[in-house]
């Protein structure tokens, strides 16, 4: 990347007392038990300092590079640091650290940088102008993480003021830095700088039209992902660029047609288009697409036509996805033993048909997979060149029209770590099941048929000949699950104690089935990892244990829809992180649950259709009326109440993601609006619900609830609630749906709910 040449000399006396000035500044100190810097880095200094770890010189035995990266440093530095002392310093790398500071200004002393690599080093706040005097500079990193308003920033100086002078740069990363660009004023920043090899500016804010890169003959990377930026590519931007190996324009706003000259640069290696606007047919590029093709992810566009069957003349795609467009058409499997390097293939939610017959393809001639993902592609059976695929670690075969047993072949690769045959027609296990893997962390089998019950496991099962006992295979199969959904089965039979040994489970659904009788306590116990628990649309009976864990880490509980009776156990208020609460449709017997006022992230809140009634005395209500609801104390569920700071950009979905490989549990609640009955699968985080119909509560409706500006819905119906309908109602701009019929209200007053 520089021109630095490591011929090393002995350490000047002054550049050693530099070092160890730098050691004992107390400036760069580790996150953990504070290990000064000569720990961290193993210096010896017996030794001659030349040749400490991370250290540099050159033949006249000054400092030249100083390598502190991935270190974990966390206390702050300044401008008197004996860092920018370094006179003859060329590469300085402090990436990966955590400085937690203000950008330092000190950097314009070190006048011979050419190399300054600063990414993630967790400085915040204004890019000094003092960078623009560093005019050596060859390569300039200073990435990072786009995770809060105190991130680093180019306002004042912007891009140009800071780069004008750098007429060297030949590597530019600005990644995760808040920049606020149009695409015109990036071109123009720029273009001085035609020699540039790459340029990666990956969620900087970029709006407005994709400027041309033509003039850019040099470049090889090209990084403009996660921004806003919208428009058309026109064919003349990628005109004379030879040298162009990476393009990723992923997640913007691009539309209109993906040009062939983009596909036809014979240098290209990578190519990331997912998430945009574009549409068309990508058209018949037949021997015109670059041969180095290597990666190829073109998903969640509005790309149509013909499969495009160009793709089997790249021979070294190790990468294809082409998911969630409307691709149409018939997919020979047996095409794919042209792309013998083909690791990752996702087809999924076209309206493709796979030519995938059951019977076995020989291994020498199909690419050897580790993440197929096939989901909506007209499947009618297992296809037989899985047999095969020992290396295979993610499987999505979800949404077809899969029948018959789920064949014992499938748990066989060891590396299997993901599996998804949801949505399909399955209804058992065939048997003899030899040799499964015993390492899946998340198994999806819901929307099936599969009937029986759920596997009891005899306390010695480890010891059983899991070939002919399927109890035992079965804990087998998911004894390092962390996700595990046999939800829309027919399941029946009751939940066993068994399920409890799993303890790594985040994510355990079996909702929408047929199981009977209690719910074991100790699941409940379990909430000290469980992340979700939904057991909704059952015919459980009993009650609610009171062994919620006092560090509960629930999520989601959705019990609604069974037969549960009792009180609403105290210890569920240990579950501070819970956002969506769901126990309507039982028999529960019990006064408000007052246990649930210090749940701050509290949502979506379902009581409706139990039998709730009885003295309310929330700890902290000034009042103790029988029956009477006074829920001032619930003023503490601030995720009801509006926050100025939060960033509607920042919104997303409800749902747990905390068991890793990107994959995510989408939250899923069945409310009453407008009178009628909706399950709402994608939820906002904006979304915020109660719902405590069919009760018997009393008294005037709380005026707390006027508190809750951030309500869409709020159904009161069949209680028995008295007085006036307070007039915050028409003050609560959010709301979408309010329902207070069939109480004793009077004095009705004209509420506006847009």
């Amino acid at each position: 990347i520089s021109n630095l040449v490591l011929v090393s000399g002995q350490c000047q006396s002054d550049q050693r007392q530099l070092l160890l000035e730098l050691n004992l500044s107390g400036s760069f100190r580790s996150t953990t038990f504070a290990t000064p810097l000569g720990r961290l880095m193993k210096w010896n200094q017996t030794k001659d300092c030349c040749s400490w770890e991370g250290v540099s010189c050159d033949a006249g035995g000054h400092v030249i590079g100083l390598d502190l990266s991935i270190r974990g440093i966390s206390s702050p530095i300044d401008d008197s640091s004996s860092l920018f002392r370094f006179q003859h310093l060329q590469r300085l790398n402090l990436a990966f650290n955590w400085f937690k500071t203000s950008f330092p200004t000190g950097f314009d002393k070190l006048e011979n940088l050419n190399y300054l690599n600063l990414s993630y080093s967790g400085f915040k706040g204004q890019i000094p102008v003092e960078i623009s005097r560093l005019t050596r500079l060859v390569t300039l990193d200073f990435s990072a993480f786009p995770i809060s308003k105190t991130s680093l920033k180019l306002e004042k100086p912007n891009l140009d003021m800071l780069v004008q002078n750098l007429t060297r740069l030949r590597f530019l990363y600005l990644d995760g830095i808040t920049i606020s660009a149009t695409g015109n004023e990036l071109c123009r920043d720029l273009l001085p700088f035609t020699k540039l090899q790459v340029l990666s500016m990956s969620d900087c804010y970029l709006s407005g039209p994709i400027p041309s890169f033509s003039s850019f003959k040099n470049l090889r990377e090209l990084n403009l992902g996660d921004n806003q930026l919208s428009g058309t590519i026109h064919s003349t931007d990628w005109s004379g660029l030879s040298k162009l190996e990476i393009v990723d324009l992923s997640n913007n706003k691009l539309s209109g047609t993906i040009p062939p000259t983009l596909f036809g640069i014979q240098s290209l290696r990578r190519l990331f288009l997912s998430q945009n606007q574009f549409n068309g047919s990508i058209g018949d590029l037949h021997g015109k697409a670059s041969s180095l093709l290597g990666t190829l992810d073109l998903s969640s566009n509005k790309l149509q036509g013909q499969f495009p069957m160009f793709v089997f003349e790249l021979h070294g795609l190790t990468l294809l996805d082409l998911s969630s467009n409307n691709f149409s058409g018939l997919i020979p499997m047996s095409a794919f033993p042209n792309l013998r390097n083909l690791s990752d293939l996702d087809l999924s939610y076209n309206r493709l048909s796979i030519d995938a017959p059951a019977t076995n393809i020989s291994p020498p001639s199909f690419p050897t997979f580790t993440a197929l993902e096939l989901a909506s592609c007209n499947l009618t059976e297992f296809p037989g060149f899985l047999k095969n695929q020992y290396s295979l670690n993610y499987l999505d075969l979800s949404n077809n029209q899969i029948h018959g047993e789920i064949p014992n072949w499938i748990w066989k690769s060891i590396n299997l770590w993901y599996l998804n045959i949801s949505q399909n027609f399955l209804v058992g296990f065939e048997r003899p099941m030899k040799n499964i893997n015993s390492g899946i962390w998340i198994l999806d089998l819901h929307g099936n048929q599969l009937q029986g019950q759920v596997p009891i496991l005899p306390s010695y099962a480890t010891y059983l000949d899991y070939s002919d006992n399927i109890s035992a295979l079965f804990y087998q199969l998911i004894l390092f699950a962390s996700f595990f959904s046999l939800s829309n089965n027919n399941i029946h039979g009751s939940i066993p104690e068994s399920l409890c040994n799993h303890t790594n489970l985040q994510v355990l659904d079996l909702s929408n089935n047929s199981m009977s009788g209690p719910i074991p306590q100790c699941l409940f116990q379990m909430s000290r990892s469980l992340g979700v628990l939904n057991l909704r649309r059952n015919n459980l009976s009993g009650i609610i244990s009171d062994t919620f864990s006092k560090s509960c880490r629930l999520q989601t509980l959705n019990l609604n829809q069974n037969l549960l009776e009792g009180k609403v156990p105290k210890s569920l208020g240990n579950c501070k992180m819970l956002e969506g609460l769901d126990i309507g449709n039982n028999q529960i017997n019990d006064s408000f649950p007052c246990q649930l006022k210090n749940i701050t992230m509290l949502r979506v809140l379902v009581l409706r259709s139990n039998n709730f009634n009885g003295h309310i005395d929330c700890p902290g209500t000034p009042n103790n009326f029988r029956g009477k609801l006074h829920l001032t104390c619930l003023g503490t569920w601030k995720a009801m109440q509006p926050n100025p700071d939060k960033n509607q950009s920042e919104l997303k979905h409800l749902q747990f993601e905390d068991f890793g490989g990107g994959v995510k549990y989408q939250d899923a609640i069945t409310i009453t609006i407008k009178g009628l009955e909706l399950e709402l699968v994608k939820i906002l985080t904006m979304f915020t619900s109660i719902d405590i119909s069919y009760n018997n509560f009393e008294g005037p409706i709380p005026g707390v609830i006027g508190k809750f500006k951030e309500l869409l819905g709020l159904n009161f119906s069949r209680n028995a609630f008295t007085g006036s309908i307070p007039s915050f109602f028409g003050k609560l701009q959010q709301l979408d749906s309010l329902d207070l019929s069939s109480n004793s209200l009077r004095d009705s007053v004209r509420i506006a709910i847009s």
